[in-house]
């Protein structure tokens, strides 16, 4: 018996090799063909959303009234808008210092670069920009050395937290400073990255980790408030709708991304807890920043860190619309290249994902740091060389009130952030001005600026950028997607708009079609609808603008999904994350529980010796087991039709083989147990034959009687005289206990003598089985040589009585629903009679297992 490699969640699937079908070792990557190839894939657990309803919870319930519970409800509003504040403040903080960094860096090599323009001594220029940009990324570099988890947006490994998978490290304190500080220092140095990503991430973050009141990071900082422990996952969305309102200065966005991108479930209470949160963090930040920029405290003018500003026709021009109907057959055509953009540059950076996966990380942290340096050195001479070479020197406008608008942030006009770089002093560099900004005045100048930019400058900049943008993503810093592809997408929109304009004589306004570009890339790269729309409505504050954005939206996503996925769902799968979609496929109702569901079982008694406790802990990785009994009464077997529903006699088989084998294995492990008298335990058991080829295993069994694993069983232990159908029983099911708990027993010495009665093993209270939480100790830190072997623990007290369970003839779509919207870890399938007969898992319901059991299902009838 091995664990096959690609063990997923809370099980690995444990099969004899020759027994394995094409389609099952391929979905366990030991043969997989080179087009489908899947890079390796890590044992990601489920998160414990369902509550375990032990005698321990049901005396803090006793404990509970209505006056309790309203005053845990006042303290839960009460931190949530305190995540919603730290947030702003986050927020304040990565602006403030990404501002003052961009600022220094572009007025030195500005005013290095007006100099020698005149003194020819341009490369001087260049290595002051390539001497501030790298430095900058070396030191986001090295802080994503310290926590790997901080690279790249965070927001596929927050879609996958929130799906129920636990991604290691995702919500820790150093993960949180390692993403914040270096944020601020990926963007001012000049790579094609955006601090709204990680902004998402690090809300996530705040929102997970304040109800913990403590950190694995400062151990010795403890605050014993355990109410809101378990509740870190519904807090992290919420903090997540609040990095997202704190972004792009959109509650109602950030709400709603919550709920399509990540949650497994929703309800009223939920959504008001979430708004007021994304509420929080927007007022919050939008209070310092227009005190802060503008000395007008309380005056609320920057409502996030990204803001679009406010579109309007010039004054006196009536004949001036923000769009037409005519125009949005033009939207649908820049959706459907958004798509093709979008699905080409996944398809892309995909393949990078992929290089580096093989190439970069398997090989010393440095050469991390190094490929984010080189990334950094091309960037800074390509936008160097272009500005000087391919951008064109254009007349500058007079100064109108549209485009003398303030740029939301910045204290400037759009006019004044123009570049002359290499120009005369009446005439302006538009490349230079749309490299040598930061990316949000740049995103401003594409909007807004009156002046036009030459299509070839437009054309070469959207190449460039895209280009840089898709190498950019993957490196080894923290960055986010959002800003450099509404860039990309406004660029390619400006032009569309200066053809239009310009060549075709067509009266429109050039601020919508960048707009609409920018849509159209943004969605056919990251496929989000609902929430981008209301993002970027909140961001216009133009209500008038849903109608197109929605269009250029959803047809850039029906384009885009017609190649390949998004580019966080591409991400999430060459992680192997288990990720489950909010639905199956109507063709996989096709397959019942008892198709997909794990019969391989590995159970506890509800009285269990503690050498028997251990033999389990040590030789398996299970994150929970069934507490079962023995049906030693009269087998009775239940027919309707053809169907089985008493014992299924179809899995007997396998679950024979697998508790045998499994026993066998737990007796070999004992020998190295320190107590002397368990490690004799097994030494008058005949030693196992090799196994003849054709003979039946079973019939080897009953020749050998190998005797089920000794003492598991303290009231009844097995006899010699046995057949084999006494040896192994059918198994009534009672509960759920957690590996957690198991070894939380162990360590705190909760058993009972074979002489005493049960009623004398110490009882843990809710606060002592939850005091470790959220990471447990492990069974290998335990120190065994203090444990009696042949004491006795009584799980019964702390067992799940009634976890959610189906039956074997369920449909899959009832599994599935019922597995993703109650956020379960696992699903016993028990029959008509209350006996357990296999149990399913995270990886139970994936896609690529599905398909394979679907397969399967094909060939057999």
């Amino acid at each position: 018996m091995a664990c096959c490699r690609s063990c997923l969640c809370c099980q690995c699937c444990c099969r004899d090799a020759e027994t394995r079908t094409p389609e099952e070792l391929t979905i366990l990557g030991e043969t997989r063909e080179e087009e489908d190839e899947i890079l390796p894939r890590k044992d990601y657990e489920s998160l414990d959303y369902d509550r375990c309803i032990n005698e321990p919870y049901m005396e803090v319930l006793e404990g509970m009234d209505n006056k309790k519970a309203k005053k845990y409800e006042a303290v839960k509003w009460m931190l949530v808008f305190a995540i919603g504040v730290s947030i702003g403040v986050v927020g304040l903080f990565v602006d403030f210092f990404v501002r003052l960094f961009t600022q220094l860096k572009f007025s030195v090599v500005g005013k290095s670069v007006e100099e020698c323009s005149e003194k020819g001594c341009l490369a001087l220029s260049l290595l002051e920009l390539l001497a501030f940009n790298m430095a900058f990324i070396f030191i986001a570099s090295v802080l994503v050395l310290v926590e790997p988890v901080a690279a790249g947006s965070g927001i596929p490994e927050i879609k996958s937290y929130l799906n129920g998978v636990k991604i290691p490290g995702i919500v820790r304190l150093r993960t949180f400073v390692c993403k914040v500080v270096g944020v601020l220092f990926a963007v001012a140095g000049g790579l094609f990255v955006g601090k709204e990503g990680p902004m998402i991430h690090s809300g996530a973050i705040i929102g997970a980790g304040l109800p913990q009141f403590q950190s694995i990071t400062f151990k010795k900082i403890q605050f014993y408030f355990p109410y809101f422990r378990r509740t870190s996952v519904t807090l992290c969305r919420r903090g997540a709708a609040a990095g997202v309102a704190a972004a792009f200065g959109a509650p109602i966005g950030g709400t709603l991304f919550s709920l399509e991108e990540g949650s497994s479930f929703w309800n009223q209470a939920l959504t008001w807890k979430v708004l007021f949160c994304s509420m929080s963090a927007t007022f919050t930040l939008n209070f310092f920043r227009s005190g802060l920029n503008y000395n007008k405290w309380g005056s609320f003018q920057l409502p996030g860190l990204l803001n679009f500003g406010e579109f309007k026709c010039q004054d006196g021009d009536k004949a001036c619309h923000l769009w037409t109907a005519v125009d949005l057959a033009f939207f649908v055509l820049m959706g459907i290249v958004g798509g093709l953009l979008g699905a080409l540059f996944n398809c892309i950076n995909k393949r990078l994902a992929k290089y580096r996966m093989k190439n970069v990380h398997p090989k010393a942290k440095v050469v991390r740091v190094l490929e984010s340096l080189l990334v950094t050195m091309v960037t800074t001479v390509v936008i160097f060389v272009a500005s000087m070479t391919l951008g064109e020197c254009r007349d500058l406008s007079p100064p109108t009130t549209h485009n003398s608008t303030v740029l939301e942030g910045y204290n400037m006009d759009v006019n004044s952030t123009i570049r002359q770089f290499f120009c005369s002093n009446k005439s302006y560099n538009d490349m230079a001005t749309l490299f040598f900004n930061p990316q949000e005045v740049a995103i401003h100048q594409l909007f807004h600026q009156d002046a036009t930019f030459s299509p070839v400058t437009l054309s070469l900049f959207f190449v460039l950028y895209f280009l840089l943008a898709c190498w950019t993503y993957g490196v080894s810093v923290p960055s986010g997607l959002f800003v450099p592809s509404l860039l990309c997408g406004a660029s390619l929109g400006r032009l569309v708009a200066n053809v239009l304009k310009i060549n075709l004589g067509m009266h429109i306004y050039s601020g919508t079609f960048a707009l609409i570009g920018a849509a159209a890339f943004l969605g056919g790269v990251v496929r989000m609808t609902i929430s981008l729309t209301v993002i970027l409505i909140e961001s216009t504050n133009e209500i008038t603008y849903g109608l197109p954005i929605m269009i250029t939206l959803m047809v850039a996503k029906w384009t885009g999904d017609f190649f390949n996925k998004g580019i966080y769902d591409i991400h999430i799968l060459l992680k192997g994350v288990p990720l489950l979609e909010w639905e199956t496929e109507v063709e996989m109702d096709k397959l019942t529980a008892s198709d997909i569901m794990d019969p391989n079982l590995t159970y506890v008694y509800p009285h269990t010796r503690i050498q028997s406790l251990v033999s389990i802990l040590r030789t398996t990785v299970y994150h929970a087991f069934p507490v079962v009994t023995e049906n030693r009464d009269n087998e009775r077997e239940f027919m309707k039709g053809n169907i089985l529903i008493s014992n299924n006699i179809r899995f007997k088989k396998t679950s024979v083989l697998t508790r045998a084998g499994e026993q066998r294995r737990r007796c070999q492990s004992m020998k190295s147990y320190p107590s002397s008298e368990l490690r004799n335990v097994c030494d008058d058991q005949v030693a196992a034959e090799p196994t003849e080829e054709g003979q039946d295993i079973l019939q080897q069994m009953l020749e050998r009687r190998h005797m089920p694993y000794p003492n598991l069983y303290p009231d009844q232990s097995p006899s010699e005289d046995w057949t084999m159908e006494e040896r192994f029983r059918p198994l009534t099911f009672h509960g759920l206990i957690l590996r957690s708990q198991l070894v939380n027993l162990l360590i705190r010495g909760v058993c009972y003598a074979e002489n005493q009665s049960s009623s004398s093993q110490p009882r843990l209270s809710f606060a002592e089985m939850t005091e470790d939480y959220p990471r447990f100790p492990d069974i290998h830190d335990l120190d065994l040589a203090l444990l009696n072997p042949r004491m006795i623990v009584d799980v019964t007290p702390y067992m799940n009585p009634s976890p959610y369970t189906v039956s074997p003839n369920t449909h899959v779509s009832q599994v599935f629903n019922l597995f993703r919207t109650m956020g379960l870890r696992h699903l016993p399938v028990v029959n008509a009679v209350g006996e357990i007969v296999g149990i399913i898992t995270r990886h139970n319901l994936t896609h690529e297992y599905l398909v394979a059991k679907l397969r399967q299902h094909y060939i057999t009838i």
